[in-house]
């Protein structure tokens, strides 16, 4: 192992020879490093035994992960990386960017920004978030919205996702980091999953609705 990072919601493990291990956590998988004594607990699917008497384990209960390796010179051309966006903390992700990849585009700005062919890494919250931020409504259509507004929205994003990466993420049901573990920034959040409270910027009622089947949290009045 030389290094890792990542694309999308993908870990990227450099292995030597130009080889990556490609890990993609599903819903509630995790990588565990533990001794290679140690008894193994259960739902883990894949053990690497490193040469310090280490082991890095792959539990998943729920099944919807995945362990795979790919030449360094196949990754771009795998399918499962070939179109997707940039990343949304890139500075290739501005304002520009995405006014000119939504010209012509019907459908509403939250499904767009969900859509990991045009950026990867904005969910349903973290969407939610930053267009009220940016003051947009979640059902315009995203061709609608002006270069400026894409401006303050693609800002937006990255406010929202850099403070929830501070605060180790948000935990709504049993998701932990690789520590064990919540994350705290759902004390944060100014609209989702608050339908019928006040706003916290204008004290109008926050409402819900759905869109291409998420939930999707506004403010009546500062997303008009």
């Amino acid at each position: 192992m030389e290094d890792v990072g990542r694309r999308a919601k993908y870990l990227l493990v450099h292995l030597e020879g130009e080889r990556r291990l490609i890990v993609h956590l599903g819903m509630s998988g995790r990588l565990l490093w533990t001794r290679s004594n140690e008894p193994f607990s259960d739902h883990v699917h894949v053990r690497f035994a490193l040469d310090n008497g280490m082991d890095l384990r792959f539990r998943d209960h729920r099944r919807f992960g995945l362990v795979d390796a790919l030449k360094a010179s196949d990754l771009d051309r795998d399918k499962r990386f070939a179109h997707l966006g940039p990343e949304p903390l890139s500075s290739e992700c501005d304002g520009d960017y995405f006014y000119e990849r939504s010209r012509g585009i019907r459908k509403p700005v939250k499904n767009f920004l969900m859509d990991a062919h045009c950026v990867v890494g904005v969910g349903n919250i973290y969407a939610s978030e930053a267009l009220f931020l940016a003051g947009i409504h979640p059902q315009r259509a995203a061709g609608r919205i002006s270069r400026a507004a894409w401006h303050r929205l693609s800002a937006a994003v990255k406010k929202v996702l850099e403070e929830a990466i501070r605060q180790g993420g948000t935990t709504l049901n049993d998701w932990q980091d690789p520590d064990g573990e919540a994350g705290y920034f759902q004390v944060s959040l100014r609209v989702y999953g608050r339908s019928g409270e006040g706003c916290t910027r204008c004290g109008k009622t926050i409402r819900r609705n759905v869109l291409a089947g998420r939930s999707t949290f506004y403010c009546v009045q500062c997303q008009r």
